[in-house]
């Protein structure tokens, strides 16, 4: 039964509507094995724009703004990449574009802030979304950059905070919510196993462009491995902290490659291009939390929304908590008691991979094609950023 929820779009008088949602494959970055390995990332984010406009239909030279979040603007995804992208595709020029960063949460704030430009009036129709080729463009480029011009954190900055890798966020979020190594082992088994299942049912076929890569045409996602069980994972050592460490590789999202976006339109653009609203948004927030322990994001984001909806856990029939690292979706579950059968039902990101800047809008692409398989009502997606960050969007689908 659908819930009777207005979201602060109602005060507008606009509300928002994800006409579409889609997704490249993700790839492993790998110098040889990697799908994406000769693909510039313009080509990737070109994909998604192209598929969103043959499935709506629409003109795009109606597209009015193009939000996409990349967590590292450097080299081949510099000189704002979102719209080299759509440049690249042979779109209208007229289209403007910004790329932005707010790590993890890039593509998830890209939407949000999208969703914004058409509540607010300023935009009827607005592309958003995210990508990252961390095997052209590694995590670590910004220190290699930093080497060059400069550190952004100043002697000031760490006098205030001691600064760690997020491998070790994922630790102590391990001691404060007391999870044991078999802990994260059990779920990040479980990621891959559900991930492969999903694969093998095609649930992911509604989200997914398929892509000929490396010769092949490829449909789902390369990191996946069906054969992991915790035995194997035991195995694995600790991959951040050497003495006492729980948390592995097995139990991390990989390093990954692809792109990801979503369509999003006003009620009269809706109607006036004839189009059909798969969901609506109807909340979203973005909240700070310790810039240590960094990964707890999450939690207050999952709070604010229900909270100033009216809603409880049982209200929501999917979630996706993104899989940085299992310690971050079981602090999480524990916090909320949630109900493990209805989150990351199709595996999440330690099976599927996790291409920073275009996580946030896969996971859109996946709980709204979720909701349309289950027929459901209302689904949560929250992340955990770099720097102590979190972002949450409550989306309700539209009914055929």
């Amino acid at each position: 039964m659908a819930h009777q929820i207005t979201g602060p779009f109602a005060t507008t008088g606009r509300e928002v509507y994800i006409v579409e949602a889609v997704r490249t494959p993700t790839g492993k970055s790998h110098p040889e094995r990697g799908w994406y390995r000769d693909v510039h990332p313009n080509t990737m984010l070109a994909a998604c724009y192209r598929e969103l406009l043959s499935r709506s239909e629409l003109d795009p030279a109606s597209v009015e703004d193009l939000v996409i979040g990349c967590t590292a603007p450097f080299g081949e995804q510099s000189r704002n990449i979102a719209r080299n992208a759509w440049l690249q595709a042979g779109y209208p020029p007229e289209v403007p574009a910004t790329t932005l960063d707010r790590r993890c949460g890039s593509a998830q704030t890209a939407v949000e802030m999208a969703a914004a430009l058409v509540a607010s009036g300023t935009h009827d129709v607005v592309i958003a979304g995210g990508v990252e080729h961390m095997g052209h463009v590694p995590i670590d480029s910004p220190v290699k950059i930093s080497e060059l011009y400069g550190d952004p954190w100043t002697s000031e900055l760490r006098d205030r905070y001691a600064f760690v890798h997020q491998g070790e966020s994922a630790e102590l979020i391990a001691d404060r919510w007391q999870l044991d190594r078999e802990d994260l082992d059990v779920f990040a088994a479980q990621s891959h196993q559900r991930a492969a299942k999903a694969i093998a049912d095609g649930r992911f076929a509604a989200e997914m462009i398929p892509l000929t890569l490396d010769g092949h045409i490829r449909d789902s996602d390369q990191c996946v491995r069906p054969d992991t069980t915790v035995d194997s994972l035991a195995a694995l050592k600790p991959a951040f902290r050497k003495d006492g460490g729980r948390v592995t590789a097995g139990s991390s999202s990989p390093i990954s490659d692809g792109a990801a976006a979503v369509l999003l339109c006003s009620g009269d653009a809706v109607r006036r291009h004839e189009l059909r609203a798969r969901a609506r948004i109807v909340d979203q927030t973005t909240v700070g939390v310790d810039p240590i322990i960094m990964l707890t994001g999450p939690i207050p984001a999952t709070q604010r929304l229900l909270a100033r909806n009216g809603l409880t856990m049982d209200d929501i029939d999917l979630f996706e908590v993104n899989e940085a690292f299992s310690s971050v979706v079981l602090a999480w579950q524990r916090e909320f008691q949630a109900d493990i059968d209805r989150v990351n039902v199709n595996g999440g990101a330690i099976a599927l991979g996790h291409a920073v800047g275009a996580t946030g809008a896969r996971l859109i692409a996946t709980l709204v094609a979720e909701l349309d398989r289950r027929d459901g009502d209302l689904g949560l997606v929250t992340m955990c950023c770099g720097g102590g960050l979190g972002t949450g969007t409550l989306i309700q689908r539209v009914p055929a």
